[in-house]
């Protein structure tokens, strides 16, 4: 009973979360400077002209008004027509989620595989020299490293120079999985680079902390091996913090993505919400910031009830406190 009462409080914090959210994005949309008429239309259109387009639309009625429609009706699973190509908007998404999915996966299987072991191995080897410090060597690059930056660069590369790697024909996986998952390999790794270094310097510092518990003394005085250690104790006991970090680490992934698409000219989802807020395409901005606050909130329901699972000591029925 405990569970399930934990488990509707949680639902319904993730409730009140998106509720929120979408009436901030549709308030902060329809405040932005200039209007979808001037956008659509341009200077030169007269007051008549205008006023009919936006009449058209509704976008005359109150902002609580058009509101309450659009949520109505998104409740319903529409979430309305694009005021520029007139499509729905599951129709526009669906074209374009492919896309960003592929690589915000690649970008987060790349952070995990390469981030957790070069943590451990950071953490595990503070007294290595060099080798000691070039966990943390990467962890500052590619924290301070920042997406633009390295894409520009990459960008630069892989166009003067025959790497391997073909620069501006981006082929969705839904056309061909392999030719989509070599294009989306460049934008997939600048994407991946602070989310690898954080997810290396957060394991680092697990590992450091459960280093001086006394069990790990105790599993020294057995006798018991380093890899042993290391696989029985440590890295169940170091999990749970880089879990946490996951949550943070795909709302990161979902807003680098915009940037990484646009550099990398990826016909995804990031690159079409930059467009549509350039066009004033409320439809399209309001879905795609419930769309990734969505799954954030999401991800961190999974978390929460994976941590409980790895950890008995953080108990999900008295919703996490020890």
């Amino acid at each position: 009973m405990q569970t399930i009462v934990w488990t509707a409080k949680r639902l319904g914090a993730a409730l009140i979360t998106l509720l929120g959210v979408s009436l901030l994005v549709f308030s902060a949309t329809r405040f932005l400077p200039g209007s979808y008429s001037d956008a659509v239309l341009g200077p030169l259109a007269t007051p008549t002209q205008k006023a009919e387009l936006t009449a058209k639309y509704g976008l005359d009625q109150s902002v609580m008004v058009q509101y309450l429609r659009w949520l109505g009706a998104a409740v319903h699973g529409d979430f309305g027509t694009s005021l520029v190509t007139h499509q729905s908007v599951a129709t526009e998404f669906g074209l374009r989620i492919p896309v960003t999915v592929t690589i915000t996966l690649m970008a987060l299987a790349i952070a995990m595989i390469a981030g957790i072991p070069l943590g451990v191995y950071a953490g595990t080897h503070t007294r290595a020299g060099i080798q000691g410090s070039f966990g943390r060597l990467v962890s500052v690059l590619g924290i301070s490293l920042p997406e633009f930056v390295a894409g520009s660069l990459v960008l630069f590369l892989f166009s003067r120079y025959a790497l391997g790697f073909h620069i501006g024909n981006f082929v969705p996986v839904t056309e061909s999985f392999g030719a989509g998952l070599a294009s989306a390999t460049l934008p997939a790794i600048v994407l991946a680079l602070f989310c690898l270094a954080a997810t290396a310097r957060t394991t680092r510092d697990a590992v450091l902390n459960v280093l001086v518990e006394p069990h790990i003394a105790a599993s020294v005085a057995r006798g018991e091996t380093a890899s042993f250690i290391i696989r029985h104790h440590i890295l169940r006991n170091a999990a749970v913090p880089v879990l946490t970090l996951t949550a943070t680490i795909t709302a990161y992934l979902l807003g680098g993505a915009v940037i990484v698409e646009t550099v990398f000219n990826a016909p995804g989802l990031g690159s079409y919400l930059v467009a549509a807020l350039n066009r004033r395409d409320y439809a399209i901005i309001q879905a795609g910031v419930l769309l990734a606050a969505a799954v954030f909130v999401t991800m961190s329901f999974l978390v929460d009830v994976i941590t409980g699972l790895i950890d008995p000591r953080v108990s999900i029925v008295t919703g996490g406190q020890k």
